[in-house]
């Protein structure tokens, strides 16, 4: 079996910790802070889709083909996840508040975004590794 793919994963979680690191250390009245938010969300969008791309891939060892996979929305795709015990209750709840977040994204790029990304961008940094660490181990994996 191959392994899944996870540099692109990696790159998108290094390229969002290093945007939020630059917010965090930058005046938020400055062109420099607008840059590094707007790279925090692309970041944060990114690293989402890919997530739940390379999720795809790791369950599809639990379904018949790839077209039955390709049917799950994405709550549904974590719950196989949950179910399958790629990852935990809590994880799953996690980032079903992620998607969620993201969705808002695709409306609404101002400071109340922000500070409701920022106040999730901690764990979900967290919760993004350990998916990838997920998806490069174990016996199922493409």
């Amino acid at each position: 079996m191959n392994k899944i793919n996870t540099e692109y994963l990696e790159k998108c979680i290094k390229t969002l910790q290093k945007a939020y690191t630059l917010l965090k250390a930058t005046d938020a009245d400055t062109i420099e802070y607008e840059l590094y938010r707007n790279a925090l969300v692309k970041g944060f969008e990114m690293t989402i889709e890919q997530s739940g791309k390379l999720l795809r891939k790791k369950l599809l060892p639990y379904f018949s083909g790839k077209r039955e996979l390709d049917k799950l929305n994405y709550k549904d795709l974590y719950r196989h996840a949950l179910k399958h015990g790629l990852l935990e209750s809590q994880e799953v709840e996690r980032w079903f508040k992620y998607r969620d977040n993201r969705n808002l994204t695709a409306h609404d790029y101002g400071q109340k975004f922000v500070e409701e990304t920022l106040s999730l961008i901690d764990c979900f940094l967290k919760d993004a590794k350990r998916l990838k660490e997920m998806l490069d181990n174990g016996q199922n994996s493409y």
